[in-house]
């Protein structure tokens, strides 16, 4: 056996040999020794990798996070002309109670932004969805996210303009004042007074203007209706006007209309003051019905194309014949003169045409006495002269 084989000193060394004592390993332990140190430092090495990664891919993808949303934020169209013609504006409403998500999925939907949850964040960002009213917006597909946010920022227009047509202004008069809107133009609105007959109501003369039918009120005209939109509004609230008891009491009275409109636009220029309406309205009345002239100074005014203080009786004002001039003709003028309220309107339905001796009015003045104005109604000429003479020169 191989233990026989042995001398004796190498038994004594084997045997005193300290098995604990690493310092001189065989080759065979060496190697693996080597072998096991050797790992750790392959370790060390992923260790370090790993990180390295993790901060390539965090930068690759904020970066390509970065090019994103620059391109949420370019315009949806260029500048360049499409077709000859630049991309066309669009109106956008913010309607109240929206906030910036509401605001910012319709501008998607409609192709305004690109991206809805983008764009929201840049409004609260930047704190420009608290300072979004409502209102419409002229928006264009050309403008970029933060011209849009900008757009937004400076406040939309109202949905409806509000615009107030006194008593008795004239049909030029008001083509004027709504033209003030700057949303419609006096072409326009002319147009459609005086020419539109498909929005004309059934009851108005033939080849007639709207004079007198655009009824005096405070409006709220949306701002998306056209010329005709404007006018048929104005229409519709004569027409409230036209109720059973009015259109009866017209029946009974045997006016047309038509007529009804003429009496109170006359009424309307000559009263000073809702409380002379009735009498004024009597005399007129009375005067028809007698068959003698009305004789009323606003109604030649208005067939010379001028404003009453402009009338010149002393240079023949009085005597041009024409379809307005009821000194040179019987009965009622071409049409109405102005656009009459609510209050003429009544008084023609309800005149007084009698004193309290139940004599018939038939003239009236006004005048002033010692420096006061006042109002004279009278059942004859004598007394009517008298007055002239008392409170007119």
């Amino acid at each position: 056996m191989a233990k026989d084989n042995l001398s004796s000193e190498d038994l004594r060394n084997q045997i005193e040999a300290d098995p604990f004592d690493f310092a001189a390993p065989d080759s065979e332990e060496s190697d693996s020794y080597k072998s096991i140190k050797s790992k750790p430092k392959k370790k060390k090495r992923l260790f370090l990798r790993i990180p390295l990664i993790f901060i390539l891919f965090v930068l690759s993808a904020l970066l390509g996070l970065n090019i994103y949303i620059k391109n949420q934020f370019k315009a949806m169209q260029t500048n360049e002309l499409v077709g000859n013609q630049l991309a066309n504006n669009i109106e956008f409403e913010v309607v109240s109670g929206w906030g910036a998500n509401k605001i910012a999925s319709e501008l998607e939907e409609i192709g305004l932004v690109r991206n809805a949850l983008v764009f929201s964040y840049y409004l609260r960002f930047n704190k420009i969805d608290r300072n979004i009213g409502e209102g419409l917006y002229n928006l264009n597909p050309s403008m970029t996210m933060q011209e849009v946010a900008a757009a937004l920022l400076k406040g939309g227009q109202p949905r409806t303009k509000k615009v107030l047509i006194p008593e008795g202004f004239r049909l030029k008069d008001i083509v004027e004042r709504v033209a003030e809107t700057g949303f419609w133009s006096k072409e326009e609105i002319l147009d459609a007074m005086t020419n539109n007959i498909e929005i004309y109501p059934e009851y108005l003369p033939k080849d007639a203007t709207l004079e007198g039918y655009l009824f005096p009120a405070s409006y709220d005209f949306p701002i998306k209706n056209d010329a005709n939109g404007v006018v048929k509004q104005m229409l519709e609230r004569f027409e409230q006007n036209l109720t059973i008891e009015n259109l009866q009491l017209l029946k009974d009275s045997a006016l047309s209309i038509n007529d009804w409109v003429i009496l109170a636009s006359i009424v309307q220029s000559e009263a000073a003051n809702f409380e002379e309406m009735p009498i004024i309205a009597g005399v007129f009345r009375n005067r028809l019905e007698q068959n003698i002239p009305l004789q009323s100074d606003p109604t030649v005014a208005y067939g010379l194309g001028k404003d009453l203080p402009d009338l010149d009786a002393v240079h023949g004002d009085m005597q041009k014949d024409h379809p307005w001039n009821t000194y040179t003709r019987m009965g009622l003028p071409l049409g109405p003169i102005n656009n009459p309220g609510k209050e003429a309107l009544e008084a023609v339905l309800h005149p007084i045409r009698q004193n309290e001796n139940n004599r018939d009015y038939l003239f009236f003045l006004h005048g002033t006495d010692n420096g006061v104005a006042i109002f004279r109604p009278n059942t004859t000429l004598k007394d009517h002269n008298r007055d002239v003479r008392l409170y007119l020169r």
